[in-house]
């Protein structure tokens, strides 16, 4: 008689993971390879000072010269201190991505003082100025002040479509606050201008807008704030579009939305640790948590969001969910009752899974 060993479950993990680590290290070697390696024809490629990674990733997949814009965009980030310079380039089809992106590297012109700035998605104007701050020749104060200015942001506002009258309500912290798209874009140093920074960033965010335009410019302040809620409870698209849904019928009933991440913004706390019941309570236009809030948006946006939130605020999903409520890791859970809800805290709390 035979007697089959069977496998150790260890050597059955390291089998499947080293599989796996092929199989992805074949799809990336396939998206990063030349789209025609037969295909030498020169194209002019021109990437304008201030284009964000995005911006050289859609231009490079529009003239069919990368497979990938996504697979772009993470190598370029996941190299420190790689910053692609704003030039006119020849590139062809039989390049590999990693060529291309040498190219735009060394640039035509190569500028050894240029510098990147990356602005994260979910994070608010005070970050932001302290992400410039922290890069250029100019102070977190400076940067505020400009971003508060109000002939500045007047002439801004006759530029662009997307800003009206609504982000100069009395009560509003930073009136570009969820207008200004995140990514990483690079300039020609540090004494880049403060207001050249924040125009870059606001032709990104015309150009994540555009394709919604014709929903949300009746009231794209609405949309705006939306997204930047959005973007905080939320953790991708799908759920975005769910907890967008709920919030709609929060506003239809009447009730207030309690949103906690609003009453942070309205705090200007760090959401690093719970808040009191007294907070919670705090009575300000941006806090959805306090009692007079019933049936109303906070007054404006609370941070900077995503691509992902912001189709999530024009999608939203219908259902007939009132409450939702997510834990530690990320999962999300609805709830139709109020009971139902305290009950499903109650049973995340009892797991240790609760945020805090």
């Amino acid at each position: 008689m035979v007697v089959r060993r069977r496998p150790k479950p260890l050597l059955i993990f390291l089998i499947v993971a080293g599989s796996f680590l092929i199989l992805l290290a074949a799809v990336y070697l396939f998206l990063a390879s030349p789209v025609d390696g037969s295909d030498h024809e020169k194209i002019d490629i021109v990437v304008p000072s201030g284009t964000s990674v995005s911006g050289v990733a859609e231009i490079l997949k529009e003239n069919n010269l990368i497979r990938s814009e996504l697979v772009f965009m993470i190598t370029v980030r996941s190299k420190k201190d790689l910053y692609l310079q704003a030039s006119t380039y020849q590139f062809s089809r039989d390049m590999s991505m990693e060529e291309i992106i040498d190219c735009l590297v060394k640039g035509n012109s190569y500028n050894p003082d240029a510098i990147s700035i990356t602005f994260r998605e979910g994070e608010r104007i005070t970050d932001y100025a302290e992400d410039i701050a922290s890069v250029t020749n100019h102070t977190q104060e400076e940067v505020l002040n400009t971003l508060n200015d109000r002939a500045f942001l007047e002439e801004l506002q006759s530029k662009y479509w997307f800003l009206t009258d609504s982000i100069f309500q009395e009560g509003i912290y930073y009136p570009l606050e969820g207008y200004l798209a995140p990514d990483t874009y690079q300039f020609k140093n540090k004494d880049v201008s403060i207001s050249e920074i924040v125009e870059v960033m606001l032709n990104e965010m015309e150009v994540e807008l555009e394709p919604y335009r014709s929903v949300i410019e009746g009231n794209v302040h609405y949309y705006m704030t939306m997204a930047s809620m959005l973007e905080l409870e939320g953790t991708n698209t799908e759920n975005r579009k769910m907890i967008a849904g709920i919030f709609q019928n929060r506003l239809n009933a009447n009730m207030n939305l309690g949103s906690d991440v609003t009453t942070y913004y309205a705090l200007q706390y760090p959401m690093t640790s719970d808040l009191t019941s007294e907070q919670f309570a705090t009575v300000n236009p941006y806090n959805t948590r306090a009692a007079n809030m019933g049936g109303m948006m906070p007054i404006g946006p609370i941070c900077n969001p995503s691509v992902s939130s912001l189709e999530a605020s024009v999608e939203p999903i219908a259902s007939t969910y009132l409450y939702f409520v997510a834990d530690k890791n990320g999962n999300i859970y609805y709830t139709n009752t109020l009971a139902e809800h305290e009950a499903k805290v109650q049973e995340i709390k009892d797991k240790g899974d609760w945020i805090w």
